[in-house]
């Protein structure tokens, strides 16, 4: 028996591949995991696309089981017990690796001489060259966490300093918390916007302002940046601004990521015209 790590895209519940799909309806159990990311639509929607069409009764078709992370990381067990005995789909929004995690559920099936497939699929750190920046000349990828007490990383502006040092652009991921129930019921979610992470980075411009001296070269009201709200998926949405401009700028539903160019070839700068404020 198998597990398959199925990518499913960026958009909706039609981005998944054929094979993916064709997968998902013949496994005994279906994952999906659900605190890395997020999907366009809901996981009921993907019930409906990937099974109804095959039952006669709506109410009887198979389910999709949410993961979050505590089933994922400590609870593993659950998951390839079943794919011991019967062909188990885990599902991933995005790429299958686009988070570590499911290396490690890679890495622990297979010492547990279980097959696995992988079904890889688009994702953030490829749909991001629809913004006309060169892929090519991405540094290092990092991500802008919620603070909370007694924790305010200062990482992403370390990276952002090092990948303008090298002219390279830096792709901000932004933080996600999903809480669930004992039922495995969301009871709380929080996405970061591209808001949020602007006032983040400045208030840890400011912080840095009297021990860095390059610090206005870094991040500052005048610099410029690309907001990105739902790539991949039908109603996307790109701004290419001053920070001061998108500060405000309404973004919409998640999810939101941000880039920091570095240097512009005249071409990138040609396409992020098209995204101007």
């Amino acid at each position: 028996m198998t597990l398959y790590l199925i990518g499913l895209g960026l958009g909706n519940e039609k981005d998944i591949t054929v094979r993916g799909l064709e997968i998902v309806r013949k496994a005994k159990f279906v994952y999906l995991e659900s605190y890395t990311s997020r999907l366009n639509c809901s996981h009921e929607r993907l019930e409906r696309f990937y099974f109804a069409e095959n039952e006669k009764n709506i109410n009887s078709f198979k389910k999709i089981i949410l993961a979050d992370r505590n089933l994922v990381e400590n609870h593993a067990d659950e998951i390839l017990d079943k794919a011991k005995a019967d062909d188990v789909a885990f599902l991933v929004v995005g790429d299958v690796f686009s988070a570590t995690t499911h290396h490690d559920l890679r890495l622990r099936a297979l010492k547990e001489g279980i097959k696995v497939e992988i079904i890889n699929n688009v994702s953030i750190m490829t749909a991001v060259g629809v913004t006309g920046l060169d892929l090519y000349k991405f540094g290092r990828t990092t991500t802008v966490v919620f603070p909370e007490p007694n924790f305010f990383p200062e990482t992403p502006y370390d990276v952002i300093k090092m990948n303008l040092a090298n002219g390279l652009h830096t792709l901000c991921l932004l933080d996600i918390k999903v809480e669930f129930n004992a039922k495995g019921e969301k009871i709380r979610e929080m996405y970061m916007d591209v808001n949020e992470a602007l006032h983040l980075l400045m208030a840890i411009a400011e912080k840095r302002k009297d021990a860095d001296e390059e610090n206005e070269n870094i991040i500052n009201e005048n610099t410029k940046v690309v907001g990105c709200a739902r790539l991949g998926s039908e109603n996307q949405l790109i701004k290419f601004g001053t920070v001061k401009e998108l500060l405000n700028f309404n973004f919409g539903e998640p999810l939101h990521a941000l880039i920091i160019p570095g240097k512009l070839h005249f071409m990138e700068e040609e396409v992020l015209e098209m995204y101007n404020l």
